[in-house]
């Protein structure tokens, strides 16, 4: 009775190792009698007891931090580097049995390739090409972690921090540019409007001389108007005066032509006597 009671636990017991639950962002690695045998996926998974054995790899993109680190640039400045690593199991048995601690030696690898590529660089580039350094560290993660079933999905450098009396010159060379700036655009902003005020000066000065231009002309051709017909009654006065200033004689002028009105004679009929000497 007391054997049966002790192989029921055992049973129990075996049954209970035997049957293992793998989440959904997980691979199950199945290791019989030590070895690899089979990679399972999420869900319920029953194992030989007491032979088989079962490694869970996760499979979700994790992040690792890479500790800032005192790097020299191309031109001798010492700056302050740090970055984090983004990165996904892609090999789950590569992952575990190509490498032994993942983490730490992208890290190594991280500072490493670091200390190359800003290295290789002047300070000023270093601040300025901050997404070309991402890009390069990544590129050069990824070819290395290839062999450990192991993608690099993304490098961000979090800081590039120059010593401190470097940054105090950098802040105030950026605060004279700025200011000389502002000199430039003010200045700008008056030879624009003094232009304009030109621009707009001279268009007054040609419109008042294009109106003056205008008024002389009109009064040039009413005056030349006038003075022609002054100058026809004129002649018509001393036509007639020649006309008129001989012998006594009598003339008949028709009462619509144009000597009447030399004459101011008002004529009622339609033809006016005139008698002379």
């Amino acid at each position: 009775m007391e054997f049966t009671i002790i192989v029921a636990i055992i049973a129990l017991f075996a049954l209970a190792r035997s049957i293992r639950i793998i989440n959904q962002y997980e691979k199950g690695l199945v290791m019989r009698l030590g070895k690899y045998h089979t990679t399972a996926d999420s869900g319920v998974t029953i194992l030989v007891p007491f032979i088989d054995a079962l490694i869970k790899v996760d499979m979700r993109e994790q992040v690792i931090n890479v500790a800032p680190q005192q790097v020299i640039t191309k031109d001798n400045v010492l700056v302050t580097v740090d970055a984090v690593i983004y990165y996904k199991v892609v090999d789950p048995v590569k992952a575990e049995f190509e490498i032994a601690d993942f983490g730490y030696a992208t890290t190594t690898l991280a500072q490493t390739n670091l200390r190359n590529l800003i290295g290789d660089k002047q300070l000023d580039e270093t601040l300025t090409a901050r997404d070309v350094i991402n890009t390069s560290l990544r590129e050069v993660l990824d070819e290395a972690t290839n062999p450990w079933g192991v993608k690099i999905t993304k490098v961000e450098l979090q800081k590039i921090d120059p010593p401190a009396d470097i940054t105090s010159a950098m802040s105030q060379q950026m605060k004279a540019e700025r200011e000389k700036r502002a000199r430039i655009l003010e200045a700008q902003g008056f030879r624009e409007a003094a232009i304009l005020k030109a621009e707009g000066d001279a268009k007054a000065q040609l419109l008042t001389a294009d109106s003056q231009s205008r008024a002389i002309e009109m009064v040039a051709k009413a005056a030349e108007k006038n003075f022609t017909d002054r100058a026809a009654k004129l002649r018509q006065l001393e036509v007639a005066e020649k006309v008129l200033g001989g012998e006594s004689t009598k003339y008949v002028i028709p009462a619509n032509g144009n000597i009447v009105n030399v004459l101011s004679l008002d004529g009622k009929g339609d033809f006016i006597p005139v008698k002379t000497k």
